[in-house]
């Protein structure tokens, strides 16, 4: 395969209106700054600059040229930041079977698709990802859960009266990465590839797999042997992807499924591809949505490859830049201690870069050595962020916390209200101050790790057998 774009090919656009769409985008190093195009004549996709080092995409971000127009809305022309709101919001609006309602305008990827990767709807593929759901869970909150006090146990944990949770594990295979790989995924059909690959911990290979399914293309994913839990290798497989088991841990296997797919001109849909990290800006942009464009005083993530915190960061100095938000929230990136480069770079000022043998229970951000380092840097120093590690008993602990509520996450999502709790006994996340954290992957993702192990007991099928078992167990009390 090489990026001749095929006009024979089965599902593809005319190969002049594939060109009209990216001929605006180029990519550009994050550190030597050098520019290329998309389509370079000779050559499979590009993932690094001749320098070694990551790209980023860049767009011109405009607004389309024919707009929606709503009475009583301000003058667009005098206000382009209201247009663009005005634009996200009757998207958003629309319902599945209303004029217009198509799977991809209902994408909450592909909804914000001018700050993203501006493509006309035949050239994008969907399962209408996103519009995950934000939970208030701070502990004066009332309004907010109104009927559900088990949420403020989390924001009493974490010691703050203003948290929202925002659930990436309600994506369609169940993490955030269907929002990176939806747009990955579109791009390698579009550059007339038959296959894509991946090393993964788990939720990559998951999302990998669908996408590459609706596609029509094959997928390759390497994982580490014996490290990915069965949920996760479930997706993988069920949805017909090509597994390969590597002795070692996901950096040797990230190593390793980059020179195969440029030996064997295979793309690549590993977050060193920066349309996948492009598509991971959406939930910056749906975040700021839900809270009305009115930006929070901190964003925490958990932070392994370090892609969603290079994504969130980039999103949210885009925003700025295009007034729809006047000031940028904090970053704070949470590692495991026991896979924490970016912590140990941090710590140091970022005068070098350091890479760990990974040990930790939560798998998803189990790396070492994270290719996304150079664009996280950026974003942590622009953002004035700052970068924290939390123990794994720490995680566990969070949590319980988490699933008690009824909300429930992968041990890796749980590193976020571990994280937070830190911050704030530290003094430096304020309790009176707002706070947006993710939470990447659906509990169901791990159903082992953290997860309370029952006693298995059969009674007889009468009321006498039941009171005695509750006796046992304890009396049933209302929840505090």
């Amino acid at each position: 395969m090489d990026a001749r774009i095929d006009d024979r090919q089965e599902g593809m656009l005319p190969a002049a209106s594939i060109r009209q769409a990216l001929e605006q985008v180029r990519l550009r190093c994050v550190a030597c700054r050098a520019f290329y195009p998309v389509l370079e004549p000779g050559r499979t996709a590009r993932y690094r600059c001749n320098c070694g080092e990551v790209l980023d995409v860049e767009i011109p971000l405009r607004l389309p040229a024919s707009l929606p127009t709503s009475s009583g809305s301000a003058p667009l022309d005098r206000d382009p930041a209201a247009a663009w709101r005005q634009l996200f919001a009757e998207r958003a609006a629309l319902v599945p079977g209303a004029p217009g309602a198509s799977i991809v305008q209902r994408s909450g990827v592909w909804r914000y698709r001018e700050l993203i990767l501006p493509l006309p709807d035949e050239a994008i593929i969907s399962r209408a990802e996103g519009n995950t759901t934000l939970y208030a869970v701070g502990s004066d909150q009332q309004q907010e859960t109104q009927a559900s006090p088990g949420l403020r146990r989390i924001g009493d944990y974490a010691g703050l009266a203003q948290l929202y949770l925002k659930h990436e594990g309600e994506n369609p295979t169940g993490s955030f990465k269907d929002r990176g790989m939806v747009v990955g995924v579109t791009m390698a059909r579009l550059m007339g590839a038959r296959a894509v690959a991946c090393a993964s911990t788990g939720n990559t290979s998951a999302s990998l797999a669908s996408y590459a399914a609706l596609a029509g293309l094959q997928a390759l994913v390497f994982l580490p042997a014996g490290q990915v839990a069965g949920g996760k290798l479930a997706q993988t497989l069920a949805y017909g992807a090509r597994m390969i088991q590597v002795n070692g841990d996901f950096d040797a296997a990230m190593l390793l499924v980059e020179q195969v797919c440029d030996e064997l001109g295979i793309y690549l849909l590993n977050s060193l591809n920066p349309f996948r990290v492009e598509g991971q800006k959406a939930i910056a942009f749906e975040l700021l949505q839900q809270l009305n464009w009115q930006a929070p005083d901190w964003l925490v993530l958990p932070a392994g490859n370090l892609g969603n915190t290079s994504a969130l960061g980039k999103a949210f100095l885009q925003a700025r830049m295009l007034g729809l938000i006047s000031r940028l929230p904090r970053l704070a990136a949470i590692q495991a201690a026991g896979a924490n480069p970016f912590y140990l770079s941090y710590r140091e000022g970022f005068v070098r870069r350091h890479a760990v043998q990974a040990h930790t229970v939560a798998s998803a951000i189990k790396i070492g050595n994270p290719v996304s380092y150079s664009r996280a840097r950026l974003v942590i120093q622009e953002c004035s962020g700052v970068v924290e590690e939390v123990s794994d008993p720490e995680i566990l602990e969070a949590k319980a916390v988490i699933d008690r509520a009824g909300i429930g996450c992968e041990p890796a999502s749980a590193a976020t209200v571990a994280g937070i709790r830190k911050l704030v006994r530290a003094g430096i996340i304020k309790p009176s101050e707002r706070v947006v954290a993710i939470l990447t992957g659906n509990l169901l993702k791990d159903h082992q790790t953290g997860i309370p192990r029952a006693e298995t007991v059969s009674i007889d099928p009468d009321l006498a057998s039941v009171r005695r078992t509750l006796d046992a167990l304890g009396p049933l009390t209302s929840p505090s």
